[in-house]
This record gives structure tokens, sequence and C-alpha cells, in this order.
């Protein structure tokens, strides 16, 4: 067990990362489950030891509690080694138009899915060997690529996680880093249950089977499904003019 590779999830309560860890589930596997229901983090560790994983721990955290986030850091490795990988799956949605006139919930909402993120990140490349092999795996969004004017305030905190690791993609250009940025689209999640169905709504595992192809490919960024790719090249190259009469 001691080689299996460790897998750290961050969010694991959330439905793709899930999806993703089922997939992942073998006997070569163990997961750092980090999230913050005790309760339900201790199911999704027993369904992936059924499923056949060496070893399924948890962490119970508020991954948006920034004070707390290299105790944690610390804590982990100590305790589980470093990870092999890591899934960055967390975040929110925030309620419009709340978010617009409520600066403590646009606050939290940048907080939780751009500032929370980006230092988790950076706590676990801190001091990591260099020669260490590493898959990062992080969440953004289609949305991050052009602000909208239905939820301007999550646009921009998936559009700074991107451009964040962009350039970590740089930093770590030719070394045991690897870093994929995963852009979904719409995805039936509980957190988009209460939404209007969108075209083009995936489910979670579907996602999570579009992951694990573009780890084991090494792409650089994923939008799953892949018709997003080409609507946003069209949606990012718009003339205003054009951009503004659209009902997005």
């Amino acid at each position: 067990m001691s080689g299996a590779r460790h897998l750290l999830v961050l969010g694991a309560t959330s439905a793709i990362a899930q999806a993703y860890a089922r997939r992942c589930a073998s006997a070569d596997l163990r997961c750092t489950l980090v999230g913050r229901h005790e309760d339900r983090l201790r199911e999704i560790a027993a369904d992936l030891l059924a499923r056949g994983a060496a070893a399924a721990e948890i962490v119970t955290a508020d991954l948006a509690a920034m004070e707390a986030i290299e105790s944690h850091v610390d804590a982990i490795r100590s305790r589980f080694g470093e990870p092999d990988e890591i899934l960055i799956a967390y975040g929110l949605l925030g309620q419009m138009p709340k978010t617009m006139t409520d600066l403590s919930q646009a606050r939290r909402l940048l907080d939780t899915n751009l500032t929370s993120a980006a230092l988790w990140t950076l706590a676990l490349l801190k001091n990591r060997r260099a020669d260490a092999p590493l898959s990062l795996v992080a969440l953004a969004s289609v949305a991050g690529d052009r602000g909208r004017a239905k939820n301007p305030v999550y646009d921009a905190s998936k559009g700074g996680l991107d451009v964040f690791l962009q350039g970590l993609q740089k930093t770590y250009d030719g070394t045991a880093v690897h870093i994929l940025i995963v852009k979904p689209g719409p995805v039936d999640t509980p957190m988009t249950a209460s939404l209007e169905k969108k075209p083009f709504l995936v489910s979670p595992d579907r996602v999570a089977a579009d992951i694990c192809r573009a780890v084991l490919r090494r792409r650089r960024i994923l939008y799953t499904p892949w018709i997003w790719r080409p609507i946003m090249l069209i949606i990012r190259h718009l003339p205003w003019f054009v951009f503004r009469r659209l009902q997005i």
C-alpha cells in the first residue's frame, strides 16, 4: 500500500470530485478527502474502499478559512505524505442578484473560488521536491472566459483562477509538475439543481471521464464537454457591439 498513488481531493463532497475519485479507485490508489462535512466524507471514503481503493482518509476542514491553509497542508503531509495528484474541486456559484448588492456575499464568493484556491495551490507546491512528479487538476469554468451580465462575480472568480493557473503552467513548464485547467460547462449537480436547465448539460461522471483522459494525455486545458471549446472561442472574440446584444 505504501507505493500506492496518493490522490488529494480538496472539496471531496462535490459531485464531480466524487465521480472522479470513483473512477480512480483501485488497489494502487490512496485517497485523502478534504471537506467540511465529516459524515459525508466518511460515506465517500467507505464507498471508495468498497470500490477497491487501498486507503481513503478524511480531513475535516473549511477550505475557505485561509488562515489555516498552511497548517492543514503541513498536517496532511505529516500524516499521509506528499500527494502524487491533487484535485481542486470546491467552489461557490453565488446567488444573483445578491452577489451584486451584498458585498459580504461577493467577497465570500471571490475568497472561496479564487483566493483560497490559489493559496491552497501555493501551499501545496511550496517546499515540494522539485523532481517529485505531481498532477494538479483544478476546476475553473467556461464562465471565466468572458464576463456575463448574469453572474459577473462568479465569472471573475473563475477567470482569475484560470489566469493564475496559466501562470503556474508557465512557471512549472519543463518540470515534474503538470497542471490541468478544467473548464466545464453546465453540470447536473446539486449546486445547479435549482437553476434553469441549460444546453449541453452533462453529468458529473461525464466530466470525470473527460478529466481522466486529459490527465493521461497531459493536456493543459480541458473544455468539457468538448463543444464548449469552439463556443467559447467564438464568444471570446465577438466584438462588443455583438456581445452586448446577447442574453448571457
